[in-house]
């Protein structure tokens, strides 16, 4: 297989690439010609799902995708997030970010910033214990009236909270999420003890977020050696990561990779696709390079033998 796979989100219309692009380094760790190099790569490479958010550098990683965007916007799904604090951005939230009130100001605040009428995917990015989920809810639902937002999803909620809002939209009347954003990887599968199931039983698509694990699934680092120079890993502030690393899990991928003549980066995302409920892994990428070779490792489709034994 040469070309990118589309999949439903959960039991929703809205399909999306099996591999996605996480915009969180756009406006922090690079800037405009790099976001258009990797805006421009990933849509030729078939890849039709970015991932924002409003607090990715303070709006400005919204305000290059849509700038690199432009005239594509119609071909891509575009999915950005609210309810984390933005520092007085949008205006006093008083720690209620998943209240009318604010969920208002954030959707007009990021169509802006993105320059576009609607959102395909707009996310609750953590959840208020502030707000009934009823009433946040109740406002996304009008904003799909409306036609300013398409899709609802969640992001870090845990595997009750997305049944409980589930249950919460299905009997009020309210759309009901369609993906849930959460850490998962082949290295962190803590997602499969109640959220996966979580999901498969109401219909919601999962949205894996730091899929390869800041880097460690990716094949470029090794036990006791020093992290490649202008790596991620070798800052100053990375050395932890690489210090409470679990080896012993990361090298018995790598033989599990060898043995079947894949690379770690085809193992970490297209073993992850593969997993129940899963709809598109978002891993986020900082060069054109990195997008193209996501896209290809995404192309790698296990057999139930190798499931079983991954």
């Amino acid at each position: 297989m040469t070309e990118m796979t589309y999949r439903p989100l959960g039991d929703s219309g809205l399909r999306v690439s099996t591999v996605g692009i996480g915009c969180n380094a756009f406006g922090t760790r690079i800037g405009g010609d790099r976001v258009q190099e990797i805006v421009d790569a990933a849509i030729e490479a078939g890849i039709t799902l970015f991932d924002t958010a409003d607090t990715y550098g303070r709006g400005e990683s919204e305000t290059l995708l849509g700038e690199a965007l432009n005239n594509r916007r119609d071909d891509v799904v575009v999915a950005t997030k609210f309810g984390m604090d933005m520092h007085g951005a949008n205006g006093p939230d008083w720690g209620a970010r998943g209240s009318r009130r604010y969920i208002r100001r954030a959707v007009e605040a990021s169509l802006r910033r993105l320059g576009t009428d609607w959102i395909d995917l707009y996310q609750l990015h953590t959840p208020d214990p502030a707000t009934p989920m009823e009433e946040t809810l109740a406002a996304l639902t009008e904003l799909v009236t409306e036609g300013k937002v398409r899709y609802i999803g969640s992001s870090n909620l845990a595997g009750w909270q997305v049944v409980d809002a589930d249950w919460t939209a299905r009997t009020s009347g309210y759309a009901p999420f369609v993906s849930a954003q959460n850490k998962y990887s082949l290295l962190d599968r803590e997602a499969e003890d109640e959220l996966v199931p979580a999901c498969e039983m109401v219909g919601v698509g999962i949205l894996p977020f730091f899929p390869l694990e800041y880097g460690l699934l990716t094949g470029k680092y090794r036990r006791d050696q020093a992290p490649p120079e202008g790596s991620r890993l070798a800052l100053d502030s990375q050395a932890q990561r690489l210090a409470g690393a679990d080896w012993d899990e990361i090298e018995r991928l790598e033989a599990y990779a060898e043995q079947r003549g894949l690379t770690m980066l085809q193992v970490a995302i297209g073993g992850l696709a593969a997993q129940p409920a899963v709809a598109s892994v978002i891993a986020g990428v900082t060069s054109s390079d990195q997008v193209r070779s996501n896209a290809a490792a995404g192309l790698w489709e296990p057999t139930a033998e190798d499931l079983a034994e991954l």
